[in-house]
């Protein structure tokens, strides 16, 4: 063989063998391929899978908060009621007094001591829980005072108040019930 001949024919097995080694970067560069496809599709899997336990835990978390809420809303005057059962008891106490064997005078005093007593825990138990009077000496206030009169008195100013007919009283800063008063007209 001469030379010519052979260096073709090592043209052509290295030619042969570079179109091979292709044939084998390509087949493994398919299988490479494949395989990060597949990791890819695995790792969109599990992101999804992620997402919806995610989101399944958000809504049973909502769904909670607002069986909570309403709970709340339900049972917000518990504590405010449990505190109104002792001016209740003093009541029927108060009451019960009332079947003895006493002459007008000591029952009055009794029945009267009992009132007493009670008012003074209705008190208690509003001060408790943040509920005031509304004050009634000096000007009328339209926004705390409803006036439910007018009279004609030489003692006050024009637009003062003269009487408080009914009591009004505040929950912290919200109006409760205005008192109703009666108001000086000149």
């Amino acid at each position: 063989m001469s030379e010519e001949t052979k260096e073709e024919l090592i043209k052509e097995e290295t030619a042969e063998q570079e179109v091979q080694g292709e044939v084998v970067e390509e087949t493994t560069k398919e299988e490479t391929l494949e395989e990060k496809v597949a990791r890819l599709e695995q790792q969109l899997k599990d992101s999804e899978d992620k997402y919806l336990r995610v989101h399944a835990d958000f809504e049973n978390i909502k769904k909670r908060l607002e069986r909570e809420k309403y709970q709340a809303i339900d049972y917000a005057s518990e504590k405010f009621a449990k505190d109104l059962l002792t001016p209740i008891d003093t009541l029927e106490l108060a009451l019960s007094s009332t079947n003895t064997q006493l002459d007008a005078h000591e029952l009055l005093e009794k029945v009267k001591e009992g009132i007493s007593l009670t008012i003074k825990n209705f008190n208690t138990t509003f001060e408790k829980h943040n509920i005031t009077k509304i004050e009634t000496d000096g000007e009328f206030d339209p926004n705390v005072h409803n006036a439910v009169m007018q009279v004609d008195s030489a003692d006050h100013e024009d637009g003062a108040i003269v009487q408080e007919l009914q009591k009004g009283y505040l929950l912290k800063d919200r109006l409760l019930r205005p008192a109703m008063v009666s108001i000086c007209k000149k």
